[in-house]
């Protein structure tokens, strides 16, 4: 079982509970707050709005990428550094035993990652230079703007909602103002559920569906940065560069404080 991302976590668990405090310390009605039509219109209409704006498989993709958003991800400084040492190292077998054991080894290195893969694939196949970088970029690219799609419905849900809280909200206020002619003495209560889906549409957007969106946007980031520094250093590999070499222009990517050494290393 994978581990939850805790700043994530703790993220949402102190959103509501802030939001959950700001009621509690206000007042003892609390079920005024619970409205299940109110929560239907805002989460039934934001979905079938995004159901018609974007195709269906996408949505149910953005879906998955909200609760995503509670794994964390697995690139990180160590991760990088262990990128760069396997590439480094793979430029030392080349060096010393010649591409074909390089080929050898790398046809037995078993990974799920495609990007990873894919690169490895093209080295075996004798792509070098530009061409290698042409074609791990492009890959690296159009992942990033695939991925990127689940991010984007995301934020327009999230605009969505507070639209659709409104809504119920002049709903709402069309029921009261007709009802006000009978018990004028029911204005606020008529008055303050009607604004509940407003309360609900702003809650669903401003806590969850814009800070997923951004999430989910910065792990894509994260994992384009990660493949462009990997193209660099198997660009490098290709063309036979020296360790050392390798190193520096890799490092350029990084900030200093996380700078891999290929001395350190092997001391």
């Amino acid at each position: 079982m994978k581990s939850l991302a805790l700043d994530t976590v703790v993220g949402i668990i102190l959103g509501f509970a802030l939001f959950f405090y700001a009621i509690f310390s206000s007042t003892s009605n609390y079920m005024m707050f619970l409205d299940l039509p109110s929560f239907l219109m805002v989460i039934g209409g934001t979905f079938a709005a995004t159901m018609i704006a974007f195709r269906a498989r996408y949505v149910l993709t953005s879906f998955k990428e909200l609760f995503a958003i509670l794994i964390p991800q697995n690139i990180n400084p160590k991760t990088l550094y262990g990128e760069i040492e396997n590439i480094i190292n793979w430029a030392r077998i080349a060096k010393q035993k010649g591409m074909k054991e390089l080929e050898t080894h790398i046809r037995s290195v078993k990974t799920k990652d495609p990007f990873i893969k894919y690169a490895g694939d093209l080295l075996i196949t004798g792509y070098r230079g530009d061409e290698l970088r042409s074609m791990l970029t492009n890959f690296t690219e159009t992942t990033f703007e695939r991925n990127m799609v689940s991010s984007y419905i995301l934020k327009t849900m999230a605009s969505f909602a507070p639209a659709f809280g409104m809504l119920g909200t002049v709903i709402g206020l069309i029921i009261m103002l007709e009802k006000m002619g009978d018990d004028p003495s029911q204005l606020g209560k008529g008055l303050a559920f009607a604004l509940i889906t407003t309360l609900y549409g702003i809650l669903f957007a401003q806590l969850l569906l814009k800070p997923a969106a951004e999430k989910s946007k910065q792990k894509q980031e994260i994992l384009r940065f990660r493949n462009l520094l990997v193209t660099e250093g198997l660009v490098m590999l290709g063309e036979n560069k020296d360790s050392m070499t390798i190193q520096d222009m890799m490092n350029s990517f990084l900030d200093p404080e996380y700078h891999f050494s290929v001395i350190n290393r092997e001391r």
